[in-house]
């Protein structure tokens, strides 16, 4: 069931570095009150050129102040067919953004390339499903996705944590515009993604969205109706949820 909606307490500011540097502080806040009232905090990282400017200020701004070891990572989705070292792979993101630079207590891979993605995803799912989580640090996509729930697979009450998906034109032509794939016809049809309600059920959340080709989507999500044909509309329903937005993801807000 979904909750009556509320307007997403939102961050604006006018560069992606300053934005990157907001949601760093807010980042490093929620998890040092995690960790102070538990032993342990779960975290689930997005993976995406969004998340560049956050993630390297995560990684500055928690020296000294964030035990890392006291944190199991996860990510949101990962191509079906990609190797754990391809280039494009999410994974291959992560390692090199965050976890090549702060040491976590242990980080759980999505196997793009396992043989049986249906058992990919339950095996996953049981992982997620072990514990709470504490915090999801994601974006949303042009097309109003969060991780790979496009519009025509999106679903508020989906049964499972995790599933198989076709990934949408709009989001494999953003993958493109991304510049993570040489062509259209390289970028994967297919992709194992967490599923709505991973993000429903988290603790916090924290949502980074640089740049104008979002802002279509921004404003779906903030001002339009509470649908899965926008996605991103359900972090209306959410408790504890902050948004960080760069002026050009801002334009249509503004307007």
């Amino acid at each position: 069931m979904v909750r009556p909606d509320h307007p997403i307490p939102t961050d604006v500011r006018r560069t992606r570095a300053e934005m990157g540097r907001r949601a760093a502080e807010h980042v490093v806040t929620i998890l040092a009150q995690t960790l102070a009232a538990q032993p342990r905090a779960r975290v689930v990282f997005a993976c995406a050129p969004s998340q560049n400017e956050f993630l390297a200020e995560l990684i500055s701004q928690s020296q000294g102040l964030i035990d890392w070891a006291r944190i199991d990572g996860f990510h949101m989705d990962e191509y079906i067919g990609l190797g754990a070292k391809h280039p494009a792979g999410f994974r291959t993101y992560l390692r090199r953004r965050l976890l090549d630079h702060v040491r976590l207590g242990s980080f759980a891979e999505i196997h793009g390339e396992a043989a049986d993605s249906a058992q990919e995803a339950t095996r996953y799912a049981a992982m997620l499903a072990a514990a709470p989580i504490d915090l999801i640090c994601l974006g949303i996509g042009e097309n109003g996705h969060i991780a790979f729930n496009d519009p025509p697979v999106a679903d508020f009450d989906d049964p499972v944590r995790v599933k198989v998906v076709d990934l949408d034109h709009a989001c494999r032509q953003q993958q493109l515009n991304d510049g993570c794939f040489a062509s259209l016809a390289d970028v994967p049809p297919k992709a194992l993604s967490l599923t709505i309600p991973v993000f429903r059920q988290a603790r916090h959340l924290s949502v980074v969205v640089p740049g104008m080709r979002k802002a279509q989507a921004v404003a779906a999500a903030c001002l339009g109706p509470l649908t899965p044909k926008c996605p991103a509309s359900i972090l209306r329903t959410h408790p504890s949820v902050r948004l960080f937005l760069d002026e050009f993801a801002a334009l249509q807000l503004k307007a």
